[in-house]
């Protein structure tokens, strides 16, 4: 898989996308006797659901991972070229997350030789996670399951928490004029200093608010900003892109409302200060039941393969967790140790691996028994 190119297509253009390591996956899967589903909404971007059916009457266990990756351009060596060294593969998406998707391929083809499960086995391949997490959705319009456990890197850590975002544009309108006649011109720039001002105060009360127990206060900030035309005319325009982490118990309309708050504060106080507050794309944060009957199962199953309790630990970035949950299917997060997602060099700890897929083996098999 590591030596398939999907690249995200959406974040890099003329990125592989999905095509070529679905076609291997539902290949590899059709083999060992899964029903295949393609789904392929957007033409190009097919995400890969297989079931094992089992025998009647047991729960069902979906397991999750997508098939995309970053790109590859600045990557030290060849990332297409998987190479093992010192208990470690190295490659492109080694880590994140063909490591994660292999192990949870494995561990369904072993739990479910024999057919002597009551419950059916789903192992969803999607698409886009790296983006816009399109597949997920596309695979939760016409799948479910009783759980699931996303097979996302965690260093064999039980994750049950991570952040959610929302990004929004923010506008802030000046007037035209020329160097010469400031009388004549409203600099956007300068009244978009208030508001960068302001922001890095509410970042100061976010970050001194009450925090989560696993993931610690949500933050914001500016991450682009865009103004002027030239060094003779003040700016008419300037226009902010933000984006503001959430933990459980924030909403997106309830950070829409702070942001509108603190904005309609600078328009009552600064002189000729005009805005625009423009929502972008948001995603829910994730919390799992630590009681969950799945979380259970595969923290037991962790503790017998480790030799001690697993780590419980939260991510501070978004997975497609929150989807699954959403959908009314509790789920965790549990894959492999490594590092370098996203960056030059990225590898997958070969002993995690195979511990990961005995971890999941164990918990297929007493989920669905």
């Amino acid at each position: 898989m590591t030596a398939i190119d999907s690249v995200n297509p959406d974040l890099v253009a003329g990125g592989a996308g999905e095509t070529a390591v679905a076609d291997f996956c539902g290949t590899w899967l059709a083999a060992r006797g899964f029903e295949i589903h393609r789904l392929e909404r957007r033409p190009g971007r097919p995400s890969v659901v297989a079931v094992a059916r089992g025998t009647g009457g047991g729960r069902s266990l979906m397991l999750s991972g997508h098939l995309d990756t970053v790109g590859l351009a600045g990557y030290d060596g060849d990332p297409l070229a998987p190479r093992v060294s010192d208990g470690r593969m190295y490659g492109r998406g080694t880590f994140d997350m063909k490591g994660g998707i292999a192990a949870m391929m494995v561990a369904a083809a072993r739990a479910t030789a024999g057919g002597r499960l009551r419950g059916d086995v789903l192992l969803a391949c999607v698409a886009d996670e790296e983006y816009g997490s399109s597949g997920t959705e596309e695979v939760l319009e016409s799948f479910t399951a009783d759980s699931a456990v996303v097979t996302e890197p965690s260093h064999l850590e039980v994750t049950l928490a991570h952040k959610g975002f929302v990004w929004f544009d923010v506008e802030i309108e000046g007037r035209a004029a020329h160097g010469s006649r400031p009388e004549l011109g409203i600099d956007a720039i300068a009244k978009a200093g208030h508001f960068l001002v302001a922001l890095e105060q509410l970042g100061q009360r976010l970050a001194d608010g009450p925090p989560h127990p696993l993931l610690g206060t949500g933050t914001v900030h500016a991450s682009v900003i865009r103004g002027g035309e030239e060094p003779s005319t003040y700016p008419a325009h300037c226009r902010l892109i933000l984006e503001r982490r959430t933990v459980p118990g924030e909403s997106a309309d309830g950070v829409e409302g702070e942001l509108a708050g603190l904005l309609d504060r600078l328009a009552a106080n600064v002189p000729d200060f005009r805005y625009r507050l423009i929502r972008g794309v948001h995603r829910e944060p994730f919390e799992a039941d630590p009681d969950a009957l799945i979380v259970r199962t595969l923290t037991r199953h962790a503790e017998r393969a480790l030799g001690h309790p697993p780590v419980v630990r939260a991510k501070p970035f978004w997975t497609d967790c929150a989807l699954l949950d959403r959908a009314g299917i509790p789920c965790l997060l549990f894959g492999v140790d490594g590092v370098g997602a996203h960056a030059a060099t990225e590898y997958v700890d070969l002993a995690s691996l195979d511990r990961l897929t005995d971890v999941l083996t164990a918990t297929i098999t007493d989920f669905c028994s």
